[in-house]
């Protein structure tokens, strides 16, 4: 009988992604107060609605005089997620909180969305994750081949949801003829809602006064998102060469347009999408002083289960 081996899904790199998410949603929760978060809105009512499956989120199980309290919970099980400690138990908290936060607050943006499924899709991966700490090396012993083909199946969704979103992110905008002419960023950039900060302006609208600079500023992030969407069918040594490209697109998009929580859910995506199953950065080793120059080390490869799964 045939037999195959199934990569462990519980490296250092998929915590930092479990990080990344914990953190985006910190800050929108420790930098925004009760008040600002949960407005009335014309037309649909006042925040939280706690309808449907909405109002099990954690802000509908309190009176409104207790959101604070209630904010500043979800805040240390972010803490607690993002330390990286005992994955196996924090996992859903920080999946719940991510929920709450998507389906309470009034002007949820894109990144709260996209952090809510990699949460839950990240819990299923942690659920099996038996060490103390996300940033130790792969386990060796004390996991199952089950909760390995759970865990590396949830990564798989997360891959495949990245690469249809920066898909449709790509093509929904070439109808436009703002997108297609090249002239789309310079209504973006000098919109005063959405628009650049004034101390940045200047220097961008000096780069658009240009018709290459324009262009380039407009078409260069459709070659990001249709090359990041098409990265599931590159060879890894690409992929690897994307990440940087992916990291800095979005923080252009963070610096100009404020968008910090939907920088750091797509940064953790690009983690998901761009390293490879079991990626293990090895970041003690990275901390670790050498006393002589070697060469570096190749990035570890995902350990195969000791115990293979018959097929």
């Amino acid at each position: 009988m045939r037999q195959r081996t199934i990569v462990l899904p519980w490296g250092a790199g998929y915590g930092l992604a479990r990080t990344l998410l914990a953190l985006g949603t910190l800050g929108t929760l420790a930098l925004t107060d009760s008040t600002t978060l949960f407005q009335e809105v014309t037309t649909v009512g006042q925040y939280p609605l706690c309808r449907g499956v909405t109002a099990a989120g954690a802000f509908c199980l309190v009176p409104p005089d207790h959101f604070e309290t209630i904010r500043w919970a979800c805040c240390l099980v972010l803490v607690i997620a993002a330390s990286g400690w005992r994955p196996r138990f924090t996992a859903l908290p920080h999946a719940y909180v991510a929920f709450s936060v998507f389906s309470g607050i009034s002007i949820p943006d894109g990144g709260d969305q996209i952090t809510w499924l990699l949460a839950l899709l990240i819990a299923l991966v942690a659920l099996g994750d038996p060490r103390r700490w996300h940033w130790q090396p792969q386990p060796t012993e004390g996991t199952r081949p089950t909760w390995a083909l759970v865990g590396i199946s949830a990564v798989t969704l997360a891959r495949i949801q990245m690469s249809v979103l920066y898909f449709q992110a790509c093509v929904a905008k070439l109808p436009h003829a703002e997108w297609a002419d090249g002239s789309a960023l310079y209504y973006w950039i000098n919109n005063y809602a959405f628009g650049a900060p004034d101390w940045l302006r200047p220097a961008l609208n000096t780069v658009m006064d240009t018709p290459a600079g324009v262009a380039a500023l407009t078409w260069g992030p459709l070659v990001v998102e249709i090359s990041l969407a098409a990265a599931l069918l590159m060879p890894q040594k690409v992929r690897w060469a994307l990440l940087p490209a992916g990291v800095l697109f979005h923080l252009g998009i963070a610096v100009v347009m404020g968008l910090w929580s939907f920088a750091f859910a797509m940064w953790a995506g690009l983690l998901l999408l761009l390293a490879p199953y079991g990626h293990d950065p090895r970041l003690p080793r990275i901390r670790r002083k050498r006393t002589r120059h070697t060469e570096p080390e190749p990035i570890a490869s995902a350990k195969p289960l000791e115990e293979p799964v018959n097929a």
